[in-house]
Parts: C-alpha cells; sequence; structure tokens
C-alpha cells in the first residue's frame, strides 16, 4: 500500500499494480467500491498484465484504507484526490471509472483541475437522462446524511441502494444474509460522496453539452447488452454529448462486469496510440 495526501489534508490509500511501460491508469469505484474488492482487483491484474499498464487502484475517501471528511461531502475534494493521484503516477495517466467513478473520472477529465489525464474508460455511468423510468428523490441527501450521521450503516445500505441506485427491496434483503453484507457496510458512510458526485445528473434531465464540453480527452464509454436500459440509454447520451467520445455496448457484459470481457475492451483503447 501506498498514500497520497489531497490537497484538504485527507490521505488517500493505493496499491500499484504492474510496471510497464504502456502507461498509468486510475482505477475509480463506484458506490460501495474500494480497492480490495474482488473484480477492481482481477481488473487490475488483467490491465497490467494483458497490456503492459501500470495501475493505481485506490480507496476513495471513506473507504479502506483511505481518510475521509465527516459531513462535508463535496465533488471537488474527489477530484483534489483524482489530482494527487495522478502527481504519484508521474504527473501523466489516463482514468478508467466504473458506475459513479465513471462520472468522478468524467468531471476530473473536465475541470481544468487536474493537469496530465490522457485519457478515460466510462463504464455505464449511471445518468438518469429522462423520466420515463426511476428517478431518485431531489432530497436524497437530507435522510441520507441523517442515517450517516446516527451512523446506522445498515439502513444506510438499504436506503442507498433502493433511493439513489434502484435496487429492488427483495434484492437488497436477500444480501442481508450474504457475507458481502458486512463489506457493504464497512464503506456505508461513503456514500455521500457518491451523490455527491451523481445528484445534479439523475434528475431525469438530459445531458448539457455545456457541462461536459471540458472533456476533451480520448474517451470510450462502455456498456454492457446485458445491463439495465437506464445504463444503456445513459452510455449512449454521455458519448454523444463528449467532444471525443466513441460508445461499445459489449455482449454478455452487466453493472457487475465479467473482466474477461470488459478488461480487453478498455485495455485496448488505453493502449491505442492516440491520432
Amino acid at each position: 500500500m501506498e498514500t497520497v495526501t489531497s490537497a484538504d489534508g485527507t490521505t488517500i490509500a493505493f496499491d500499484r499494480i504492474g510496471g510497464g511501460t504502456a502507461g498509468t491508469v486510475i482505477l475509480i469505484g463506484g458506490a460501495f467500491g474500494y480497492r480490495a474488492f474482488p473484480k477492481m482487483v482481477q481488473l487490475s491484474e488483467a490491465l497490467a498484465a494483458g497490456y503492459g499498464l501500470t495501475v493505481i487502484n485506490y480507496d476513495r475517501r471513506g473507504r479502506g484504507d483511505s481518510g475521509d471528511t465527516p459531513g462535508v461531502y463535496d465533488v471537488n475534494n474527489e477530484i483534489d484526490d483524482v489530482a494527487a493521484l495522478v502527481q504519484a503516477a508521474g504527473g501523466s495517466a489516463a482514468l478508467f471509472g466504473w458506475s459513479s467513478g465513471a462520472v468522478l473520472a468524467l468531471l476530473a477529465a473536465g475541470s481544468g483541475r487536474v493537469p496530465g489525464i490522457t485519457k478515460v474508460v466510462a463504464f455505464e455511468p449511471p445518468f438518469v437522462t429522462d423520466r420515463s423510468g426511476r428517478v431518485p428523490p431531489a432530497d436524497l441527501d437530507v435522510r441520507l446524511h441523517q442515517l450517516i450521521a446516527a451512523d446506522k450503516r445498515g439502513k444506510t445500505v438499504r436506503f442507498y441502494m433502493t433511493k439513489a441506485m434502484g435496487v429492488p427491496w427483495t434484492m437488497v434483503t436477500a444480501m442481508r444474509v450474504t457475507p458481502f453484507w458486512k463489506n457493504l457496510k464497512a464503506v456505508a458512510n461513503s456514500t455521500a460522496h457518491d451523490w455527491a458526485v451523481m445528484r445534479p445528473y439523475m434528475r431525469g434531465e438530459r445531458l448539457r453539452a455545456a457541462d461536459w464540453s471540458g472533456v476533451t480527452v480520448p474517451t470510450l464509454v462502455i456498456s454492457g447488452a446485458d445491463s439495465a436500459a437506464l445504463l444503456k440509454n445513459a452510455a449512449k447520451a454521455i458519448a454523444a454529448t463528449l467532444p471525443d467520445a466513441q460508445h461499445r455496448e459489449l455482449a454478455r457484459l452487466s453493472h457487475d462486469p465479467k473482466i474477461d470481457i470488459l478488461a480487453p475492451a478498455a485495455g485496448e483503447f488505453l493502449t491505442r496510440a492516440q491520432r
């Protein structure tokens, strides 16, 4: 494990996998994700071993071995975390983001505050771009922050999964009897950081080109053919909005991805010479 110190003094923990000459990519997990999450580890190893990339797999603030700012949930702090990691990578790195982590990657790339970002891979950013389906409540953060302040982790997991992510109650109830539930509870309080990232973009409104005009680096948006329609529509919408983006929908892939399908698409894009 290595660490960097973000602009506000928060310690961010990360692992550095591989040492190839094909460049560096920073992995950014989504809600409830952390660097020891098995599929993040598998993706790190696949990109390092198969594509000669150096992979930085980190704990977003509030998770694992990283510090936190309880009660302060500001996307700019997470952008600063990414900036610190790019510097730790030597000043140049691509970003791979999964779910809310994909949106954070795009926000970092478009912020003008993180020099050295070379490319972005955005895997299923969960934008809600119309009101034909589920739209999270606008005041979700009020209840979420109350639950976190009271450290009611189990209730926080259930609330965020059902109200923000749209996971059916029956599925969440089934998760409670699995060994993985304790891992979800351990990172439950970090979901306020995810909501700080996602809140402006889950209102059922069309994406605005002006909000994303700063993302000028080449970007690959990936969605899975087996994923929900909301995620597939979101991927198409952001790819059509970004200045330099392409969209790929991969067969037999879902939001809980098979790494042997996801890694080749990401690895080939990240190691392809820029035009």
